[in-house]
């Protein structure tokens, strides 16, 4: 039995937009791993120094101190070990989550048809987790996560990066760099790798604001301590932040720019984007990305023509096309147009005086049913009935 091209499954094609399902969890391990690498280093560091003069110190100290010594090692050892579990705990969880995320994918290999009721299912699955995302990119973090419950996807969904991504972007929005400038110190080498310039620009902020306030002193110092460093990396921008200590909000002169409010943005979009750059996940909803896939599949060069919009108003919901929607008309525009192979065009087409083009069959099989008689066309999208002297033969050029 042949297999229908239209409804046939390719894993493969659905796959493409599952990529940042198991990137996260990778990433995360491996933030995980370079966390117990650092505690392990540095901890063994300074047991070792505390072995050293312990044993250096022995013949010189009484026991008590000995013990001493030895117990802060244990300690400290101790202390590791809470760290470790901790660790541990959070590295379980990630391979439960990555292992159901594996399970979930690899359903798709034994279907074979889009007609197939398990394929039906795990696209609902696949929608859910795309509005979870959605909605936890734009703050809903409570509907997000009340819905991954209802819906029983909490290990598909990357609930806590995103919380922590919103929780970050808030606190810019309300001026305060401190829980930012946290975060780029726990991912400092991470952000070095991607030449990250988002720990600058947050120095740099912080710097205008004293500025700003006329915190001359506490400005030159902070600059001395956190900016100087980065003469080599960024030369203009240093010199000029040093320059505007001349220049007070009131009469900004050139340094504008630097005074302006809307900086405070380009940090949260700077940050936003850094974010997700080092999770490896993209920078539109996951939602948009399926919806431009599906949209650049129906769209053609007329879907955004004058005579398009001119009749939005007039189609139906039923039979409206989705690109010309109000509410899909703008995400469809910086889609490319659709690629088809086959043509599904009537060979015998007419146009009607309102623009519509129709195929002459299809036209005289409604007249038949409505009983307009030989004389007359009704278009079957408007409802406007016209005489056949009114419509003129077309042709696919």
């Amino acid at each position: 039995m042949t297999t229908n091209p239209a409804t046939f499954l390719s894993p493969e094609s659905n796959l493409l937009l599952e990529e940042p399902l198991l990137r996260l969890p990778l990433e995360v391990l491996r933030k995980i791993f370079k966390s117990s690498q650092r505690y392990i280093e540095n901890d063994s560091k300074k047991i070792t120094e505390l072995a050293r003069d312990a044993a250096a110190k022995a013949p010189l100290v009484s026991h008590e101190t000995s013990l001493e010594s030895l117990n802060a090692m244990i300690t400290r050892m101790q202390t590791l070990k809470r760290k470790m579990e901790t660790l541990q705990e959070e590295e379980k969880v990630i391979h439960a989550q990555s292992r159901k995320r594996v399970s979930h994918l690899n359903r798709l290999y034994s279907l074979s048809s889009l007609l197939d009721e398990e394929y039906e299912s795990w696209s609902k699955v696949r929608l859910d987790r795309f509005m979870v995302d959605y909605m936890l990119r734009n703050g809903y973090s409570n509907s997000a996560q009340q819905l991954a419950k209802k819906q029983g996807i909490e290990e598909l969904v990357d609930v806590d990066v995103f919380v922590q991504c919103w929780t970050i972007e808030e606190s810019l929005r309300n001026k305060k760099t401190t829980e930012c400038l946290a975060w780029c110190a726990e991912n400092k080498n991470s952000l070095k790798k991607i030449k990250s310039t988002l720990e600058f620009e947050l120095r740099l902020q912080v710097y205008i604001e004293l500025v700003r306030e006329r915190k001359l002193k506490e400005a030159v110092a902070y600059s001395r301590k956190h900016l100087s460093s980065s003469h080599d990396t960024h030369p203009d921008e240093f010199l000029r932040a040093s320059c505007m200590l001349a220049f007070p909000p009131e009469r900004p002169g050139p340094y504008k720019d630097y005074y302006a409010e809307g900086r405070w943005d380009h940090l949260v979009k700077t940050f936003v984007s850094t974010h997700h750059s080092l999770y490896n996940l993209p920078q539109e909803p996951l939602l948009h990305v399926a919806l431009a896939a599906g949209l650049s599949s129906l769209k053609t060069p007329s879907c955004h023509s004058t005579l398009s919009t001119r009749h939005n108003t007039a189609c139906s919901a039923t039979s409206l096309c989705p690109i010309c929607s109000t509410e899909l008309n703008e995400l469809a525009k910086p889609v490319p147009y659709g690629h088809h192979t086959t043509s599904w065009v009537d060979h015998d087409l007419i146009v009607l005086p309102n623009g519509r083009v129709y195929g002459t069959k299809r036209l005289a099989e409604l007249a038949g049913k409505l009983d307009l008689g030989d004389g007359k066309y009704r278009d079957p999208i408007s409802g406007e009935e016209f005489e056949k002297s009114e419509v003129r033969k077309v042709f696919i050029s």
